[in-house]
């Protein structure tokens, strides 16, 4: 695979036992900065190993430095992957060890017969839209509404109060066998024959706009909003995502 090799020798396998799964409930704390409400418990990880979703994690020797937990879901009968949460530690960011994950996690749901895997982000951040559509090949063509409820943000810590903006969410779509995830599997960018049918902006710096203008963030998100609503009323599909210094871009086609 054409990834950024990290500067330390991270293995990725399966988390496991108590101990292990409580390095994933401190690493949350780390890499998220949330309250001990917001944080996914030691049960719940312990369940889900015990009801064919897994988690797997990057090691640095006995240190775990990221993981992934995948829950298993249906869909139309189908049984599918739901990727609740990826946390990386804050020392070792940028080291390519999301995408390891996001491969290890393909990977070992294809050897179970999982051929689909689905997650949310964040409309307005565009480091997560670009690694996602540019980076894993995933699409998008559902947009959730205030999802886990008002004020809900990935770092509390940020704010100094409450700024009561909604927690609307985009769901990421990743067809695991599909030419298109094979060939960004492989460092490949796939040609899209078909033309742009429309475009959404997004400000490239959401959280300095939700602390310096909560109201400006807010009318940007309903904008937003109505945007995705828009076009996914009318089929579109959300393939790929242009940044830029002051404004980014999702790209939506009529198909892929």
């Amino acid at each position: 695979m054409n990834q950024a090799e990290p500067k330390h020798d991270i293995k990725i396998r399966e988390v496991s036992g108590v101990k292990e799964f409580n390095l994933c409930i401190e690493l949350q704390r780390a890499a998220f900065k949330l309250p001990d409400l917001e944080i996914s418990p030691l049960r719940h990880f312990i369940v889900t190993n015990s009801c064919g979703g897994f988690t797997l994690g990057a090691f640095v020797k006995d240190e775990l430095v990221g993981f992934v937990h995948h829950l298993a879901a249906v869909r139309n009968g189908e049984i599918i992957g739901y990727s609740h949460m990826a946390a990386i530690s804050p020392d070792f960011q940028n080291a390519g060890i999301g995408a390891r994950l996001k491969w290890a996690q393909r990977e070992k749901a294809l050897s179970q017969g999982v051929r689909f895997i689905k997650w949310t982000f964040e409309p307005m951040l565009p480091r997560n839209a670009h690694f996602n559509l540019n980076r894993l090949g995933a699409t998008i063509s559902t947009y959730a509404e205030n999802y886990y409820g008002t004020d809900y943000h990935v770092n509390f810590e940020s704010f100094d109060k409450p700024v009561g903006l909604d927690s609307d969410r985009l769901f990421a779509s990743w067809q695991l066998d599909s030419e298109r995830v094979e060939c960004f599997e492989h460092g490949e960018i796939p040609e899209i024959k078909s033309e742009i049918t429309r475009i959404i902006e997004i400000p490239a710096n959401w959280s300095a706009l939700v602390k310096n203008e909560p109201n400006k963030a807010r009318e940007e998100q309903l904008r937003v909003r109505a945007e995705f609503q828009t076009a996914f009323a009318d089929n579109l599909i959300c393939a790929k995502f242009e940044r830029g210094a002051e404004i980014s871009r999702y790209l939506l086609y009529r198909n892929i």
